[in-house]
């Protein structure tokens, strides 16, 4: 059976050290440990590093950078083609010009045939309407069929530490 291919978006890298959200930080860390073990096949972009170089407490950006550095990874660059799929998702009302960054995160997955986005941006990303969007776009386009979702939908029964 094909592996699953999951896209990290910096939000659920970031709950890894979320100490004031518990159970989110709990579920990401049992997620980390399948990552380790390869249950999943995982992406991240240049985007999602930016992101994470530029969180200001020191100590909790080389902890994330330790947690990237502890699992195995296909890394994808911004490049034309993602800008050009974030701009579509702007242009159809997805989501829009000051969510610039979730778009790319969303192309990223996209050329990349992800399953699915692992995100706690519930605000842009993980919501019906985003979800229900990027789904329409992923299927005029020919892309893979994708979800956006927390930690916990990947954390299956027998998967808790």
């Amino acid at each position: 059976m094909k592996k699953i291919k999951i896209y990290l978006e910096t939000s659920a890298i970031s709950n890894l050290e979320q100490l004031d959200l518990p159970e989110q930080m709990s579920d990401m860390r049992v997620l980390w440990e399948l990552l380790k073990h390869e249950k999943y096949d995982v992406v991240v972009s240049s985007i999602t590093h930016k992101e994470l170089e530029s969180t200001k407490d020191t100590e909790k950006r080389d902890l994330l950078f330790d947690y990237l550095d502890s699992i195995d990874y296909e890394f994808i660059e911004r490049n034309s083609e993602i800008e050009a799929i974030a701009d579509d998702i702007i242009s159809k009302g997805i989501l829009t010009k000051n969510s610039y960054s979730d778009c790319l995160h969303i192309a990223c997955a996209l050329i990349t045939n992800c399953d699915c986005i692992v995100s706690y941006n519930f605000r842009h990303l993980v919501n019906i309407r985003t979800i229900k969007g990027v789904q329409a776009i992923s299927m005029l386009q020919g892309y893979v069929n994708l979800n956006i979702v927390p930690a916990k939908a990947l954390i299956t029964e027998g998967d808790e530490q």
